[in-house]
């Protein structure tokens, strides 16, 4: 719980400190990526500090441009580790909750993060219309298919719903398998155990030739790709 402590208070103090300045100069500038990148820099310092270690694999395979990437989802230890191993600016989706937080709710807005209410399904649609509109105007997106952690660090199904996405966006899409992330934050626990993570980007998966009545078929097809580079005791169960 120590660890836990130290980030929470850093993010916070963090937060507080860097969050209001930085917020003024996105709005007088209106660009984002000074906050973006200051923020991600400092969510990779404290998770390295608290003891987790990140190997990257594959960024050869990110291509130039927009485009989706698609990675599974087993902690919250995750989105530091594949966020600080992708080069460039990111949108995200975020659960609704988290955008009612003050500093950290219009941060995210500026940012282009996307709230997203599950428990909502015309909501839901409106997000993903959202996530469209921006990955218009030039944003790259990552998305976690599977719509919510593994138990145990496996595989799940993915939804369709990220697919749509990219193909009414015509992007590629960027097959992201992170392991080791359930080690260092189980579901539902807050103690931050020291560990190594593995971050691959896979090859990028073109989608011009796919409808929206194929998204199933591009679903399976990214969900083989990102199985494919997880270790055994992380590949789907069957």
């Amino acid at each position: 719980m120590i660890r836990t402590a130290i980030v929470a208070i850093f993010l916070s103090l963090y937060t507080l400190v860097l969050g209001p300045p930085l917020i003024l100069y996105t709005l007088v500038t209106r660009s984002a990526d000074l906050m973006y990148w200051v923020g991600v820099k400092g969510l990779v310092f404290i998770t390295r500090v608290a003891g987790m270690r990140v190997n990257v694999e594959g960024r050869e395979n990110i291509p130039e441009g927009v485009c989706l990437f698609a990675a599974n989802h087993t902690s919250n230890a995750d989105a530091p580790a594949i966020v600080g191993a992708i080069p460039r600016r990111l949108a995200i989706f975020g659960r609704k909750s988290l955008f009612d937080i003050p500093i950290v709710g219009l941060a995210f807005r500026l940012a282009k993060f996307v709230p997203v209410d599950r428990g909502n399904r015309d909501a839901a649609l409106a997000s993903v219309k959202q996530a469209v509109e921006y990955i218009k105007t030039g944003s790259s997106f990552l998305v976690y298919p599977e719509g919510t952690r593994s138990p145990d660090g496996r595989m799940q199904r993915f939804k369709k719903g990220s697919f749509v996405m990219a193909i009414e966006a015509g992007i590629p899409i960027v097959p992201v398998a992170c392991s080791g992330a359930h080690r260092i934050m189980k579901k539902n626990s807050l103690i931050i155990h020291p560990g190594r993570v593995t971050v691959r980007f896979g090859k990028p998966v073109d989608v011009s030739g796919y409808t929206v009545e194929e998204r199933n078929a591009l679903a399976e097809k990214v969900h083989d790709a990102v199985a494919a580079q997880l270790p055994d005791d992380q590949k789907p169960a069957g």
